[in-house]
């Protein structure tokens, strides 16, 4: 690659130098691939608990992560030096690991997929940025908050209030033409909610997070709807009853179906772990869903630009493209990076992800979702005549076999075409693709709720969910009563 080329082309507004050092770091490499990835991040976090600060941290740092392939192995090295005798330093560092890692190995990496590289600068539409707004009124916005929970009813015993901000600037230069600068937000705020009675506790919990600004995090629920849902929540489950137990029809909220979606079959089509031997191995081509499925792990999601997993470029320096994985119930890709993309035969679609300069790239969903479909979720209810819906997922797990089990946050009965009361203590379960297979309405409606949090896989990622409302069938458990 002609690197002096890069300084032309890369539009950046606060690193130029640092880009052309980079580009000029880059021409010294002897690797037969390098990729330089700068990263600036900064992170604000505010806890209130019970009227006391449990945390207020303002966190930043940046450094250089070089990834080099040398006689076909990976080698790493990160550093926080950003002159020029630290960046020539950590090249350095790499191509040795590279060298040593090499030795004897009989199944080196012969080349890389060829991939849709990425040039210019990408940014996130913001709506008011965080930065608009201080600390000191966050911390304030989260204290009221707190404060506004505890006082719904004397029993919410406690109460948490979190907001969470994290700030991101990249810029990443490949010697096979990536040449890119990223800005990206995600705030999140949430609120816990816990409601005691006669020795009964039960938790209410509500979060929003999204890529974007402080009026985009607001958008959809103010900070005072979030408390309420959470306060409400965990009050009404004071009175709820325990479920039947047993294999019913259901009702799954976007929520939950964001969950199945990213937990119980996202991570069995990342090629890392099909590699490995997940059920979804040689399955290409095969039906593992109803045809009224189609699930979909994209960067930039049509939908909703704001979701929290939203990324335009990974960190390979490839361009997002949506990864239609169930087209109409069939499995039709995995999710790649360029290493492990030739060897199972699908195209890199910008899913290798790092969370930090000093994280090497590894494979990791984006936005995972069902597209919506063609019932009104009226509809799905009304059809419905013994069953559950189910919302909101907590604690649970999932294996490389697609088997699960989550907690439900909300459960009602439904009866006869009609929402009845509110159930506790539920869990549901299954293998996601039998799941799946026994899907036999859709709704129109799509919605993203599962942004908050991380998902962790061996490093954090910000990661989305969600679909429409959905009807199957599920193993649907509860506590005995009594």
């Amino acid at each position: 690659m002609n690197w002096k080329a890069i300084k032309s082309k890369c539009p950046i507004h606060n690193t130029i130098s640092l880009i052309d050092i980079l580009a000029k770091i880059g021409e010294g490499s002897k690797a037969q691939y390098t990729e330089l990835r700068y990263q600036s991040r900064h992170i604000n976090r505010i806890s209130i608990e019970k009227g006391e600060l449990e945390s207020a941290s303002s966190i930043s740092n940046k450094g250089v992560g070089i990834r080099t392939l040398v006689n076909g192995a990976w080698g790493f090295s990160s550093t926080n030096r950003l002159d020029r005798e630290g960046l020539v330093a950590c090249l350095e560092n790499s191509f040795k690991a590279g060298k040593v890692a090499s030795q004897g190995r009989r199944d080196g990496v012969e080349a890389l997929a060829e991939a849709e590289l990425a040039q210019g600068s990408f940014k996130p539409k913001i709506n008011d940025p965080v930065e608009n707004h201080s600390l000191e009124e966050k911390m304030e916005l989260v204290r009221e908050i707190e404060k506004r929970t505890r006082s719904y009813s004397n029993d919410i015993k406690s109460s948490t209030c979190t907001y969470y901000e994290i700030m991101d600037e990249k810029s990443i230069v490949t010697s096979d033409g990536a040449n890119v600068e990223l800005m990206d937000v995600k705030p999140e705020f949430s609120v816990s909610a816990v409601a005691g009675r006669n020795g009964d506790m039960n938790r209410g919990y509500e979060a929003v997070c999204v890529t974007g600004g402080w009026k985009d995090l607001f958008s959809r629920k103010s900070p005072e709807q979030v408390a309420e849902k959470a306060a409400k929540l965990a009050l009404e489950l004071l009175d709820a009853s325990n479920p039947e137990g047993g294999t019913s029809q259901v009702i799954l909220h976007p929520s939950l179906v964001g969950l199945i979606c990213h937990e119980a079959i996202g991570h069995t089509v990342e090629g890392d772990l099909v590699s490995a031997g997940s059920i979804t191995k040689d399955k290409i081509g095969q039906m593992v869903a109803s045809p009224l499925v189609t699930l979909v792990d994209s960067g930039m999601p049509e939908m909703y630009e704001h979701s929290a997993g939203s990324i335009p470029v990974d960190d390979e320096g490839v361009k997002c493209k949506d990864s239609r994985i169930i087209v109409g119930g069939e499995l039709r890709t995995y999710l790649v990076g360029r290493e492990i993309a030739g060897s199972l035969g699908v195209d890199p679609c910008g899913n290798a992800r790092a969370y930090e300069y000093g994280d090497t790239p590894v494979i990791r969903m984006r936005n995972t979702y069902i597209e919506p479909g063609e019932s009104k979720v009226e509809e799905i209810i009304q059809e419905t005549k013994k069953g559950y819906l189910l919302k909101g997922g907590g604690e649970g797990q999932a294996d490389a076999n697609a088997e699960f089990m989550f907690t439900v946050e909300e459960a009602y009965e439904v009866r006869n075409g009609e929402i009845g009361k509110l159930l506790k203590n539920v869990t549901i379960s299954g293998r996601a693709f039998d799941v799946l297979k026994s899907v036999d309405m859709v709704g129109q409606d799509f919605e993203f709720d599962m942004g908050y949090g991380f998902c962790f896989k061996g490093q954090a990622a910000k990661v989305d969910g969600g679909g429409p409302h959905l009807r199957c069938k599920a193993l649907v458990g509860g506590r005995t009563e009594g």
